[in-house]
């Protein structure tokens, strides 16, 4: 079987275990379904998820002109106390930064190579996590707007990390955190000006993850380096496939790619 298209984070499902689908625009593909499946990866071309055209993927996606000009590749989107839309301050395009910036966000607690605090808006519950290879995730706070939740991170990351250890995540060393005592924990960390965006709902969300078999050591598929692969798929976790091999490919790592798969 034939698939090919422009390469953008998968679609997920929260299921038990985690459905993935690759949107490639034309195809649609189950990712899960390919368990099992000897799959040869190609690197055709780019197609930037801005302009679209063949040039060479910067950052995120986007070629080096899309990603210093559109809101959707702005510095906030990284760092989230640097938003001012609250501020009625323009970044890039005021009018998306509002629509983006000014609705709940969450900030929470998550384990996915170790205890990590982390932002997103409160519409990617739990997409965010999934997508991030969490273990557990529990939601610290909700706040008006995305430079409030940034401002809590902040403070937080003084304190936890705020970054996945991939292959960690990837080799699953998950390690066994009662996240409901760190939350009580970092409460006393919230800056006096968010402390009111606390929630005291204590759910914890769990993820079960389609892998059959995790790798030893990870070796990274960098399609720039190395065009084409060929491998049998024996998981999927966070936005990563993993191979036979112990080879490990990041799909949004490859997002603007254009990449066409030969599955048999």
């Amino acid at each position: 079987m034939i698939f090919e298209g422009q390469i953008r984070k998968m679609i997920t499902e929260n299921l038990d275990p985690i459905h993935y689908y690759l949107n490639l625009k034309n195809d649609f593909l189950d990712v899960n379904a390919q368990l099992g499946k000897k799959i040869k990866i190609y690197y055709d071309h780019n197609e930037c998820l801005g302009c679209g055209l063949d040039k060479e993927i910067f950052r995120m996606g986007y070629c080096k002109s899309c990603f210093f000009t559109l809101p959707q590749a702005n510095e906030s989107i990284i760092r989230p106390e640097l938003s001012t839309a609250h501020l009625g301050i323009e970044q890039r395009d005021l009018e998306w930064e509002k629509k983006f910036e000014l609705q709940p966000h969450i900030t929470y607690l998550a384990v996915s190579s170790e205890l990590k605090v982390g932002v997103t808006r409160e519409t990617q519950v739990p997409t965010r996590w999934i997508d991030q290879g969490a273990s557990s995730a529990i939601v610290l706070a909700k706040t008006d707007n995305r430079y409030q939740a940034g401002m809590i991170e902040v403070a937080l990351k003084e304190h936890v990390a705020d970054k996945t250890n991939y292959q960690r995540m990837l080799k699953n060393e998950i390690p066994d955190v009662d996240l409901i005592q760190q939350k009580d924990l970092f409460k006393i960390y919230i800056p006096k000006e968010e402390v009111g965006f606390y929630q005291s709902d204590n759910s914890i969300y769990t993820f079960n993850y389609p892998v059959l078999q995790y790798p030893k050591k990870v070796n990274s598929l960098n399609l720039k380096k190395q065009r084409e692969y060929e491998g049998t798929l024996v998981g999927i976790k966070g936005q990563y496939w993993i191979f036979e091999d112990d080879t490990v490919w990041n799909v949004r790592g490859h997002e603007g790619f254009y990449i066409i798969f030969d599955i048999y």
